[in-house]
């Protein structure tokens, strides 16, 4: 058996060395990032969670307007408009 010569021993060491340490910064930029891109998640999630509540609101307000009797305040207060009386109303079958 032949055994490896002092300077041989001295770059291993220091390979090994090399390679652990690359491994722990490694795992650190990994460790770093995994939490930055939690909190680009969590952030994204609440703006997630605001633009739900303000798309249910939003449909309630279209609901709201769309209901006769607006439709009919908004004609009669805005527009002017008013039900003609009954003798002027003339129903056409198809």
């Amino acid at each position: 058996m032949r055994i490896l010569s002092p300077r041989i021993m001295l770059f291993a060491m220091l390979g090994l060395w090399l390679a652990v340490l690359a491994s722990a910064a490694g795992a650190i930029y990994s460790k770093h990032r995994a939490r930055e891109l939690f909190v680009k998640l969590e952030a994204l999630n609440h703006r997630r969670d605001n633009l739900e509540i303000e798309w249910g609101q939003l449909q309630l307000e279209q609901s709201a307007w769309s209901t006769h009797a607006f439709v009919e305040s908004v004609a009669s207060a805005k527009l002017h408009m008013a039900m003609p009386p009954p003798r002027d109303i003339k129903i056409v079958s198809p």
